[in-house]
């Protein structure tokens, strides 16, 4: 595969500034002319092609003819750009504050409450003000013992409001951090090799492949290169990339690597399918799935596909495309299918195109190399590895959540027994690989994995929580521990024969991912059989993941959470095959 330099990635212009070495007054034209015609073919306004954007000292802008009706984010972003916090050290500046100076300047109050989310800092205001989860970019979920240790002594120092999260897109985020420790802990990461850089609003989040990369004997293509050079792209190598950091909303990414899909391209801005054309190795390529609270959709076919040299220019094509062309007004109408749908699929796709290096996309090849049928794969436990030898132990973390003791336990582990690295998935689990058999036995006799499990109970196994109101001030109920307890409740009264998966979100943002669940809880306000206002959630039904991926429905809305658990037994029984506990008693 070829290399890219972070240099290259993240510069030139689709066209170059006259010069004595640039294009001619004549191709110019020419070029004008040609874009006019595809706008025209696709049935777009010529117009509408101008991008709304440009570059100003290094930083893009919103033009000024384009800043009418835009959303209270981009004007913070005209104010002064985000990314000045980190390229010109503005977060020194700002530790240096407390928070109470903090916020008496609405600009420096900006800054943390919106600005610093480019450099990964969300400040918990509503419910831990003055604390901040920092998110980290961590492609293809591959982490170190050595940067495990790291975030678990960062954590420490903050005690209980310290703590860690597996996220739903593969990477950590730690919880508990001050302002004045964050010039520190940034220079910490990088001495680990990790970054929290552009992790968080109008940004390229963490890219996402198959957690069994390079392992599995059954794997289509190792997704760890494409993920790493994706990263590259994102944050210049962690220098910070400038032309991709104003985008009109947050941009997600996965490569396929397995039949199994484990990294969800269905709920991806772009999404990378392995298919062969003219016996090339490469990919087709989806676009514009997202969850919001307005909208949720499924990605959709660009009809494209690149050789797997051109992942990363196809990638830069089509955010340059959203980031010239996209929406900067209603905050609910400007991810990326929006632009879809306006362009439509031909002229998005005609606007990618020439953005490439050459100005050609190739058309998708007839058939991907996914297997339709494939039954897809528990990788918790113990499984071979297509290295002779070695096994992978898939571990269970109740609903994402770990502390620092448990970190530097996970990092030991990772170190005794295998190779110093962990997996995370999208599931919120983590996985040791590269485990020498002749290990194995002792491994599994380790005191925590009483606690992270490698057999988990059925219905656990499937449990997704996004952190919920005890951190998130826009989650409108607690979901970890909630999820952790109508689950071991229902346990009580059913017995299910296949996994069943189970996501909570405290909000409509839906950062649990409730739409691709079986069962999915959706946090609200309701009121009780006493007409008390109490936390309630809706409950969706029928997401599937995989090649048959769909997105679920709304099945009951604003039930109290005290009264879920029999509506979740009644669910499981009528439409997942569970037997109630007693019955089966009885026929035993």
């Amino acid at each position: 595969m070829a290399s890219f330099s972070a240099t290259k990635l993240g510069s030139s212009p689709l066209i170059p500034p006259s010069s004595s070495s640039s294009r001619s007054r004549r191709d110019m034209v020419r070029i004008i002319k040609c874009q006019q015609s595809q706008a025209a073919e696709a049935g777009v306004d010529a117009a509408r092609l101008e991008a709304r954007v440009e570059k100003r000292e290094g930083y893009w802008v919103v033009k000024e003819k384009f800043r009418e009706g835009i959303n209270p984010q981009e004007k913070l972003k005209i104010e002064e750009d985000p990314m000045k916090l980190f390229t010109e050290d503005g977060i020194q500046q700002l530790a240096h504050l407390s928070m109470e100076e903090v916020d008496k300047s609405k600009h420096t109050k900006d800054d943390v409450d919106v600005r610093l989310k480019w450099l990964g800092l969300f400040h918990r205001r509503k419910h831990h003000y003055g604390r901040f989860m920092m998110r980290l970019k961590l492609p293809n979920g591959v982490t170190t013992s050595e940067q495990t240790r790291y975030l678990a002594s960062v954590i420490r120092k903050y005690g209980k409001d310290g703590c860690a999260d597996v996220t739903t897109r593969q990477n950590w985020q730690i919880r508990g951090v001050v302002l004045s420790d964050v010039p520190d802990i940034i220079k910490g990461l990088d001495a680990v090799g990790l970054t929290s850089l552009q992790s968080g609003m109008d940004n390229i989040r963490n890219p996402v492949g198959n957690p069994l990369a390079g392992i599995d004997p059954d794997e289509i293509v190792d997704t760890r290169p494409y993920a790493n050079l994706l990263s590259q792209l994102a944050t210049a190598n962690s220098r910070g990339n400038t032309a991709l950091t104003n985008l009109p909303r947050k941009w997600n990414v996965c490569v396929i690597g397995s039949h199994d899909l484990y990294e969800h391209p269905h709920i991806n801005d772009l999404a990378y399918i392995p298919a062969m054309k003219n016996g090339i190795f490469g990919f087709n390529l989806l676009v514009g799935g997202f969850f919001s609270p307005k909208r949720c959709e499924e990605a959709i076919p660009l009809d494209a596909w690149v050789s797997a040299d051109d992942v990363i220019p196809v990638c830069k094509a089509v955010l340059e495309a959203y980031r010239d062309l996209g929406s900067r007004g209603n905050r609910q109408k400007t991810r990326m299918m929006w632009l879809i749908d306006e362009l439509g699929v031909e002229g998005f796709r005609l606007e990618v195109e020439k953005r490439m290096p050459n100005q050609v996309l190739e058309r998708a090849a007839l058939k991907d190399l996914i297997q339709k049928q494939w039954e897809r794969r528990d990788y918790f436990g113990v499984h071979p590895q297509k290295q002779k030898g070695l096994s992978f132990v898939g571990l269970h973390i109740p609903v994402g959540r770990v502390q620092a003791d448990d970190m530097d336990e996970l990092a030991r582990l990772a170190d005794e027994y295998g190779s110093s690295e962990l997996r995370l998935t999208v599931e919120q689990n983590i996985i040791i690989p590269n485990v020498d058999d002749s290990k194995m036995e002792a491994l599994l006799k380790e005191p925590l994995l009483s606690k992270f499990s490698p057999k988990p109970l059925i219905l656990m196994r499937g449990l997704v929580a996004c952190t919920g109101n005890q951190f998130c001030g826009q989650a409108i109920i607690e979901t970890k521990a909630r999820a952790l307890k109508v689950t071991e409740e229902v346990q009580r009264f059913v017995s299910v024969s296949r996994p069943i998966r189970m996501h909570w979100t405290g909000c409509p943002n839906s950062c649990g991912q409730v739409q691709v669940a079986d069962i999915g809880f959706m946090g609200c306000m309701t009121r009780d059989e006493n007409g008390k206002p109490c936390e309630g959630a809706n409950v969706y039904v029928g997401g599937r993941i995989g090649s048959d991926s769909h997105l679920g429905d709304v099945y009951k809305k604003a039930v109290p959470c005290k009264d879920l658990v029999p509506v979740v037994v009644d669910l499981l029984i009528n439409q997942f095959g569970a037997v109630p506990r007693e019955r089966e008693e009885a026929e035993l």
